[in-house]
This record gives C-alpha cells, sequence and structure tokens, in this order.
C-alpha cells in the first residue's frame, strides 16, 4: 500500500470528525486521539506486524461514519438472542439501541451506555481510553476519536453475575464505518462472563473498527466469549486489551468466522503477581477470506500462569494469519506458560503463516510453545474407514472434531449450540 493511498484513507476521515469544544475529560480524549490519527499511518506488508496481511483494499474505502442508526426489527435478530443472557445490550452501526436491549435490574452489577453512566462519578473516565493506547495504533486512535456510544459495564467488590452479559454488535447500513466500543471494570474479587457478538442483517461491504478494554482488579474472574461472524465482503479490525491485578482470572475464547480481511489484536498484561490468563481461539474460514490474529501476553509479575491454544482450519484459497507472543520479563520468576498453535489446510491452495515466540527474561520459568500446519491424518481416516465410515464422512467428522474443541470451550450452552451448527455445516466437505 503507498504512503500516498494511506493518506487518502486517513485525510477523509480526518476531514468527517469535527473537533469537539474540549469542554469535558470525553471530549479531551476524542481530540487527543484524533492529534495521533495526524501523526500515524496506515499499516503495510512492509511492517513487521502486518508482513501477512494486506489490507490495501480496505485503504480503499474511505467508508464515512455510520450516524442515523437505521431501524432494526426484533423478528431479524431475535435468533441471535442467547436464552442465558437476561442482560443484553445491542447496538447497531456501534450506536446503542435501548429498544432492543435488556438491562436487567440486577443489584450485581452497573450496566449500560456510556452517556448514561457518565453521571455516576469519576470510574469511566479513570479506564476509559487509558488502557487500549492509541498513541501508536491507527485504528485504536480511529476509535476513540469517533468515539459516542460505548458499552459500560462495573462490577463492584465480591459480586457475582449469574448470568452472561450479551453485547450484541449488528452492522445493518451498508459502506459504512461503525467504532464499537466496549469498557469492563471488574472490582476486586468479582465474577463475570461477557459475550461479545459481531453479527450482519446484509449481504454488502462495510467497515467495523472496535475497541475492547478490560481491567479485572485483586482475585477478579472473567471469562469472555467474542465472536465475529461478519459477511465476506466486510472489513473487521478489533482490539483488546486486558489487564490484570493480583490473582486475577481471565479466559478468553475467540471465534472468527466472517469478513473478507479481519484482525484481531488481543493483548493481555498479567501486571498482578499470581495472575492467570487462558486465551482460546478458532479461526473457520474460505474462498479467499483473510484472518489474522495477534496475540501478546506479558507476564510482568512472579507466579504467573497462562494458557493458549489457536486453531484455524483454511480451506479454499483462504489464508490464515496467527501471530502469538508471549514475554517473561526479568522479575516474573516462576511463571508458567504454554501456547500451541494448530493449523488444517483443506484444500492445496489454502495458505497458513504462524509465528508462535517466547521471550524469556527470568531464569526460573516453565514455558514451552509449537506449531503444526498440515492436512487430515490418513491414519485417523484409515481408521474409521475400517469402523464402517464412508471416506467423506470420516473426513467431515475429523475436521468438524478439530474446531470443535475449542468450541467445547465455551460456557454457554445456547451459544454453543449455535456455533456447533454453523461449524459442522461449513466443515462438510463435498
Amino acid at each position: 500500500m503507498s504512503t500516498a493511498t494511506s493518506n487518502s484513507y486517513l485525510d477523509n476521515l480526518l476531514q468527517s470528525w469535527q473537533r469537539p469544544p474540549a469542554s469535558s475529560w470525553l471530549d479531551q480524549l476524542r481530540a487527543n486521539a484524533m492529534d495521533s490519527v495526524g501523526t500515524l499511518r496506515m499499516p503495510s506488508t512492509q511492517d513487521e506486524e502486518w508482513r501477512f496481511t494486506d489490507i490495501s483494499p480496505l485503504s480503499r474505502l474511505p467508508y464515512p461514519v455510520a450516524h442515523a442508526a437505521p431501524k432494526v426489527q426484533l423478528s431479524d435478530i431475535k435468533h441471535c438472542y442467547l436464552e442465558e443472557a437476561s442482560c443484553r445490550l445491542v447496538f447497531v452501526d456501534g450506536q446503542f439501541v435501548p429498544e432492543l436491549s435488556n438491562i436487567a435490574d440486577n443489584a450485581s452489577a452497573i450496566i449500560g451506555n456510556l452517556s448514561s453512566l457518565l453521571p455516576t462519578g469519576d470510574t469511566i473516565a479513570r479506564y476509559l481510553g487509558q488502557l487500549a493506547e492509541f498513541q501508536n495504533d491507527v485504528f485504536t486512535a480511529l476509535n476513540t476519536a469517533f468515539l459516542r456510544d460505548s458499552a459500560c459495564i462495573i462490577i463492584p467488590k465480591n459480586k457475582s453475575v449469574t448470568t452472561p452479559i450479551h453485547l450484541l454488535f449488528i452492522s445493518k447500513q451498508t459502506e459504512v464505518t461503525s467504532y464499537p466500543r466496549c469498557l469492563l471494570i471488574a472490582e476486586a474479587g468479582s465474577n463475570a462472563t461477557i459475550i461479545e457478538d459481531y453479527i450482519t442483517t446484509e449481504e454488502a461491504p462495510y467497515v467495523t473498527n472496535s475497541v475492547v478494554e478490560m481491567s479485572l482488579a485483586n482475585t477478579a474472574h472473567v471469562n469472555h466469549i467474542r465472536v465475529q461472524r461478519d459477511n465476506q465482503q466486510a472489513f473487521h479490525i478489533g482490539n483488546c486489551t486486558v489487564s490484570l491485578a493480583h490473582a486475577s482470572q481471565y479466559h478468553s475464547v475467540s471465534i472468527t468466522l466472517g469478513a473478507y480481511i479481519s484482525r484481531y489484536n488481543l493483548n493481555v498484561i498479567l501486571s498482578g503477581e499470581g495472575a492467570e490468563c487462558a486465551a482460546d481461539g478458532l479461526v473457520l474460514i474460505s474462498g479467499r477470506q483473510l484472518a489474522d490474529t495477534h496475540t501478546f501476553i506479558d507476564h510482568a509479575k512472579p507466579h504467573g500462569k497462562s494458557r493458549q491454544l489457536h486453531k484455524c482450519i483454511v480451506d479454499g484459497m483462504a489464508h490464515g494469519v496467527f501471530n502469538g507472543k508471549i514475554m517473561v520479563r526479568p522479575h516474573a520468576q516462576l511463571t508458567d506458560s504454554t501456547q500451541l498453535s494448530r493449523n488444517l489446510l483443506l484444500t492445496n491452495k489454502a495458505r497458513i503463516d504462524t509465528k508462535p515466540q517466547l521471550e524469556i527474561f527470568a531464569d526460573d520459568v516453565k514455558c514451552a510453545h509449537g506449531a503444526t500446519v498440515g492436512q487430515l491424518d490418513k491414519e485417523e481416516i484409515f481408521y474409521l474407514k475400517s469402523r464402517g465410515l464412508s471416506e467423506l464422512t470420516a473426513r467431515n467428522l475429523l475436521t468438524y472434531a478439530f474446531g470443535g474443541e475449542v468450541i467445547d470451550r465455551i460456557p454457554i450452552s445456547s451459544l454453543k449450540r449455535q456455533l456447533e451448527e454453523i461449524v459442522l455445516a461449513r466443515t462438510q466437505i463435498s
């Protein structure tokens, strides 16, 4: 991607942005973010972190910001509701839609849109825009500059939210850019499950640029399920930053099914002693899709523990990318960390680029990482055929089981059933 093309893309977005009067901390945050946009450029394959992911098609689509959210009928999206989730926040093209949402009267949590929670105190101001740094990332900077609505969740100290909180982000308009945002503050000893769900009702191009910030205080426990099922003409850029304090636990499951080009950055900082992180992911793509997953797990304190399993199933002429980096800082002794990237190619034209990384600056640690890329095991196929299955059925069963291992780690039964049906349908080899 040429510098001229990159500048043209950002210039169009800059022209559509109006500088706020900076009368509040939120206005100042937006202004600071746009100032950062002016100093940054769009990434290209010449950048090490983007060398496998060519987003030049995105730079030729300077879609304007989605403003007035169109009406969405309940009947069009009700099939996406989850029976276990009594609390639901619905956003259409990045904008909050209260009539489709259900904010349960739950004393265990403070849940709502950004505008409704701003008067509650300075808690939001202390965290929003502070975890996901926008100074060096153009997409995070753009999201913050155009920040309007945001899902905000505060789990008070020693409180547990027993039912999952469903954040449903719907793309409705075509040829627009939406900027979904989410902030989760889990105070000491709290517990919650968050579902971050991206769907579309249209088969047309659009851009989604999302940012999620999560802060877990001492001994907090959060399950985070992220599902991206945009259409195959869409572009999806997602950034998630998680900060873990002493003895807190974060478990993430990310499922990537849609978008023509998608990129998901997950950054987890284990900033407290004894913090634990589990990050599992499944990418299932076909046709000419490109799905890039970058993760960074940063062990900054002793006795940290992390586990990561990332799987890709690539069909057609699709291209999967995984770059997983684990950093063990000099004082993070007794760290226990493992990372595994497993990749399945269903055709000779499918492509995988995987790069697991370990950087260790402490001497008393237990760390391991590995990667595999291949096709279905012929011996496993032969075994199933010897038990009476046809070769086609054996291949379909093995492909589904490969992805099902990650699906099984989702604790929400209704969501698990939805995803099992999608994976089963898309892993049928003709």
